[in-house]
This record gives C-alpha cells, sequence and structure tokens, in this order.
C-alpha cells in the first residue's frame, strides 16, 4: 500500500525563535546520534527536527520522491512513498492504518494547519487512501480496538538493510521530555528486536489495487 501524492514539497519548517531553544535542540540533537537505534523527533504534523544516523541508514535505500522522504516528513514516507514497504513490513496494517489514525486525530486538534490540510489533498486525490481514510479506517479502529492505533509500545515488522538485522521486529517508544514537549515536539525510537521473521524477499513496493480492509466495491 503506497500511493503517490502529487502535491507541492512541504514548506521549510520554522526554527525555534529563542537561542535557548535553538541550543537546546542542537545539543538533544547529539544525545541521538549517541542511541544505537533508529530515533526522530518530529512535530505535530510529523515534520522530521531531528534524526540520528541509525534512523538514516534504516532507511537508506528509499530512493528520490518530491514530497515523502523519511528525513523531510514521516507521515508522508509511510502513506505515500513507493519503497516505503521494503523497509517497513506489513506496510498495511502495521504502519499505514496506525498512521492514519494518527493522522485523522491530528486533524481534529490542528485541522487548520496548512501542512496537515496538504496532506489531506493529497489523500483524497487518490480514490484507494480515500477509501482507506473514509471508510476502511473507522472498521479497522473497531476491529483492534483503539490501543493498536497508538504507537507507544507497539511492536511492528521491518525489515533492515543491515543483514545483521534483515527481517526483524521493533518496539515503538514514545519518550518526550518536557522541553522537547513545549516545542510541540515528539520523539520515537524503533528499538530493534533480535527475533528474527520468517518472510520473503523484501522488494520494491507495488501499488496496491485496493486495501483489505476496504473492499473493491465500496
Amino acid at each position: 500500500m503506497a500511493f503517490q501524492a502529487g502535491g507541492q514539497r512541504p514548506a521549510p519548517r520554522p526554527v525555534p525563535a529563542t537561542p535557548d531553544a535553538q541550543a537546546y535542540l542542537q545539543d538533544y540533537g547529539t544525545l541521538l546520534e549517541a542511541v544505537p537505534f533508529p530515533s526522530l523527533v518530529v512535530d505535530h504534523r510529523w515534520d522530521v527536527v531531528l534524526a540520528n544516523g541509525a534512523f538514516r541508514t534504516l532507511f537508506r535505500g528509499a530512493g528520490p520522491h518530491p514530497t515523502a522522504m523519511p528525513a523531510d516528513n514521516f507521515l508522508r514516507f509511510v502513506l505515500f512513498h513507493p519503497d516505503a514497504s521494503a523497509v517497513l513490513a506489513d506496510h498495511e496494517a502495521s504502519w499505514c492504518l496506525p498512521m492514519l489514525a494518527q493522522f485523522a486525530a491530528a486533524m481534529e486538534t490542528y485541522g487548520h494547519d496548512a501542512g496537515l490540510q496538504a496532506v489531506r489533498r493529497d489523500i483524497a486525490q487518490d480514490p484507494i487512501m480515500e477509501a482507506a481514510y473514509r471508510q476502511g479506517l473507522p472498521h479497522w479502529v473497531r476491529a483492534v480496538g483503539v490501543e493498536a492505533v497508538e504507537h507507544d509500545g507497539a511492536v511492528r515488522p521491518l525489515h533492515h538493510p543491515d543483514p545483521r538485522w534483515g527481517a526483524t521486529d521493533c518496539r515503538v517508544v514514545v519518550e518526550t521530555p518536557r522541553s522537547l514537549e513545549e516545542l510541540g515536539y515528539t520523539r520515537l525510537t524503533l528499538v530493534l528486536r533480535e527475533t528474527r521473521r520468517t518472510s520473503q524477499r523484501p522488494g520494491r513496493a507495488r501499488p496496491a489495487t485496493h486495501l483489505r480492509v476496504v473492499s473493491a466495491t465500496d
């Protein structure tokens, strides 16, 4: 499940206004680089504010895309990048639908945000994605329960490009200190697990014809 978004490249992210906030983010970036697992800091629209080397390594195989690079906006990458499923295994159920649910929640709180509105327009331009958002998502939430929507604590499959990890799982840990929260940011870390998964060799994502959670006649 990957979709081509036809929107414009997201506008540059605003820089925190105060020197203290800028210095804090610079030091926090240094801390992030010391973390061995993929870790990133995002704002309410999932623009990536900081990402460490382990995050860049995980997604180093993603080809160029005008609006959906993983280090630019993680929401757009999950939903729209054609290479996303090569890394994010069980792409539809484990990654796309939870992210769509998070996006729906963000729209309720920040519905007038221009960046989120742009994502909504790109969703509406694709009939498959629009069906997932309007029809499939409520059905999925009812089926799996609201706890499956939350990122913190979720265990999700992925394909790591490093053969030492290969097909494995990660636990998503959301850990946001007060200073980051006051800036409107959230930190997520994908804690890689030693458990290996049996899966097919990952390849380039292919566009879906329809979602499993939405019947072709919807």
